[in-house]
């Protein structure tokens, strides 16, 4: 009987792909044959998001293109979507088997042959019961890795579902992320990325134990001396967790970089208790203004909802207004849709669909000018790049350690190594061109 071929299509955030990752080692430990999406595969395991109504639909167009590549295709859905309304993915023509969100890490257990079903069959847990903690990372970017250190959230923000999707807060034991950072670290792989849901929060223990045995600062201080690793780099953290000494720590570090990603949602305070954020614009001021007072050239991004219930002209001129203001240096804007069995979803003072799509393309354009903005603070100063391993179009593309994207004639012995460059100019397409500040020699 020849190898099973199983191909895998991830959507959503870092945690997702870092997820994907370990569940394809476990069907290579099982004997399948990891293949690309496109290469006819014998299982298709489809990792879903349901952070927007967008990526919902896309599950849909996803199983048809399956279909399309091997009608026969076992065809297997897990993730967030999958745990949030299982019986509705299951209900997809062509959908074999679905899994929730702690029957996702043991996908082999459930397939007995690769026989189509006539119905998706579902296997789901309720969402209290996911209060025990699995680890993982990715590996197949030769360049960077995204490591899970903590799942689940406590907060109660009125918008969200990732509570109900992934359950609880919990980590990762401290000893098992430095083992997992050095496996990454054996593959060659010179940066890591940290992920999780509410990584700030992270030393909760598992089945609900509250105590933190290890704060995000032990986290950080651990992985400074990860032999090997060249960068770390820390996601995405609540301005509420975000502490000075981890300010203070990163600033002077070994390996973490000067790079934020700082959820903000709102520039107004009305609308951040409405969502039940917990901090007021105040503080994430306080928090920009400590980075930027010890890391002058730190890139902070920031995250933010337009078209929340109740956000009225004025409320979103405040926003807008905010972050023009602010010493940022790009936006990742998300338009609020509603979300079943969220407070948010039953508030009154809807915002007609057409404003929330002006909005969004509103912050959209004062990203682009927040990150042209910071690309130009940074011309004619020297940074450390470290590249990437695709050549696109003649180029090859890297990031600085302050995540400044660069780009420069391709050359293979450059792909995950780093160096010492001058960045000059932006280029037409916004990426910067460099000067190597030591010879490389070129390509034969």
């Amino acid at each position: 009987m020849s190898t099973p071929k199983v191909a895998f299509y991830t959507l959503g955030c870092k945690l997702n792909f870092s997820e994907t990752s370990t569940i394809a080692r476990n069907f290579q430990d099982e004997g399948y044959e990891r293949v690309e999406f496109e290469s006819d595969p014998d299982v298709v395991v489809i990792n879903t998001c349901s952070v927007t109504e967008n990526a919902d639909k896309r599950f849909k167009t996803i199983v048809k293109q399956a279909q399309k590549s091997n009608p026969d295709a076992f065809i297997i859905g897990i993730g967030c979507y999958a745990q949030l309304k299982p019986e509705e993915l299951a209900n997809v023509n062509g959908v074999d088997l679905v899994l929730g969100a702690t029957e996702k890490f043991k996908v082999t257990d459930y397939i007995t042959d690769l026989t189509k079903n006539d119905f998706g069959e579902v296997h789901s847990c309720e969402i209290d019961e996911a209060d025990f903690y699995v680890g993982s990372y990715s590996i197949g970017d030769r360049t960077r890795a995204f490591l899970k250190v903590q799942d689940g959230c406590d907060y109660k923000c009125t918008y969200c579902t990732i509570p109900l999707a992934r359950g609880i807060s919990r980590s990762d034991k401290l000893e098992n992320v430095l083992k997992n950072a050095k496996e990454i670290s054996e593959q060659g792989i010179k940066e890591i990325v940290l992920t999780g849901v509410n990584i700030g929060d992270y030393g909760k223990g598992e089945f609900g134990n509250k105590k933190h045995e290890h704060t995000f600062l032990d986290l950080v201080k651990s992985l400074d001396y990860v032999e090997g690793i060249d960068r770390v780099r820390i996601s995405s953290i609540e301005p509420n967790l975000l502490k000075d000494e981890t300010i203070d720590f990163v600033a002077n570090s070994n390996c973490f970089v000067p790079h934020f990603h700082i959820p903000l949602q709102s520039g107004s305070n009305q609308l951040l208790k409405k969502m039940r954020r917990r901090y007021m614009r105040e503080l994430y001021v306080d928090r920009v203004e400590s980075i930027k007072s010890k890391m002058p050239d730190a890139c902070i991004g920031v995250d933010v909802i337009v078209g929340f219930p109740g956000e009225t002209d004025e409320l979103f001129l405040e926003t807008f207004n905010f972050l023009n203001e602010l010493d940022i240096s790009y936006l990742h804007v998300f338009t609020f849709s509603e979300r079943d069995n969220t407070p948010a979803a039953e508030m009154e003072d809807v915002v007609p669909l057409k404003v929330r799509k002006k909005r969004s393309k509103m912050l959209r354009g004062l990203s682009a000018k927040k990150r042209r903005a910071f690309y130009e603070s940074q011309l004619e100063s020297t940074h450390e790049v470290l590249f990437e391993g695709e050549n696109k179009s003649g180029y090859i593309h890297g990031f600085t350690e302050n995540y400044v994207k660069v780009k420069s004639f391709w050359n293979p012995e450059l792909v995950n190594t780093k160096h010492q460059v001058m960045l000059n100019e932006i280029d037409e397409d916004g990426l910067v061109k460099v000067d190597f500040v030591n010879e490389v020699i070129p390509a034969e």
